[in-house]
């Protein structure tokens, strides 16, 4: 095991560059055994903007989501080093499960850290877990951790989604065709299928599609206020909101935790599924 300390944020441009000059040559393998560290401090005009972007209020807590966001150019930097065994472009993020031990508080600096683990198949090709850990910079123990699961398709029989929601929305929110290219100058995630429909067009979508953490996102700010210090999201990405849109949002308590789902509004396809634990 290797564990890189980085005195600098990696350069996201320079990374995806990387990622598409190099991506046709990953021929898979085992996961790297490698953990990216990092100090971070928070910049309040980032924190900011990023609020403003996915309708959380700004306080003097982060947003749960919100260390993801910082961890991102680690994240990309392990997906793009030599010995990744899958391209970073259209590797598919499916699943993300986050749990906040306490709240972060912005102007606690924080210790980052990334690392992949548990490879194993999928009906659609094979899938592994992309793990990132915040705590304070004076090595106090994990306060935040984050798990995304990406998909790596090769071809499997794997069926699509056809569910529908049937339930009555508890809100309807009407999704601007440029929040894909907001969310990505706060994220830094510039993935074209996000950013313009021309680009997506090439990844085989008919428009733009939204971030799958940008949804997450507005989905529990839609829960501000109302939720306990400690707590864990998990949510399961679904079909992708194709830009501009008009989205459900639906909430419920029930024994095993609050649910909550995003699905189109007119024709009630599921976008991403959550329970609040």
């Amino acid at each position: 095991m290797t564990m890189p300390v980085l005195d600098s944020t990696p350069n996201l441009t320079v990374l995806f560059g990387k990622a598409v000059l190099t991506g046709f040559t990953r021929r898979g393998g085992a996961l790297p055994s490698t953990v990216y560290s990092r100090s971070q401090v928070v910049d309040p005009e980032h924190l900011a903007a990023y609020a403003k972007v996915c309708g959380f209020r700004l306080t003097d807590q982060l947003p749960v989501t919100y260390p993801h966001v910082l961890s991102f150019p680690l994240q990309v930097k392990l997906m793009t080093d030599g010995d990744f065994p899958f391209p970073l472009v259209g590797s598919v993020h499916i699943a993300n499960r986050i749990t906040q031990h306490q709240p972060l508080r912005a102007d606690t600096p924080l210790s980052l850290r990334v690392h992949v683990e548990n490879l194993r198949d999928h009906p659609k090709g094979k899938q592994f877990d992309m793990v990132i850990q915040a705590s304070s910079a004076d090595d106090g123990p994990v306060l935040w951790e984050g798990v995304s699961t990406y998909l790596r398709r090769s071809g499997g029989s794997g069926g699509g989604d056809r569910e529908v929601v049937t339930r009555q929305p508890s809100a309807i929110w009407y999704v601007p065709d440029d929040i894909g290219r907001r969310y990505a100058d706060v994220a830094g995630d510039r993935n074209p299928i996000h950013t313009h429909a021309l680009t997506a067009k090439l990844f085989g979508f008919p428009r733009a599609i939204a971030h799958g953490m940008w949804t997450k996102a507005r989905c529990l700010a839609a829960f501000e206020g109302r939720l306990p210090d400690v707590y864990t999201v998990d949510v399961r990405f679904k079909l992708p909101v194709l830009l501009p849109a008009k989205v459900g949002f639906h909430a419920s308590v029930e024994e095993d935790g609050r649910h909550f789902e995003l699905f189109d509004a007119k024709s009630g396809k599921p976008h991403l599924s959550g329970v609040i634990t």
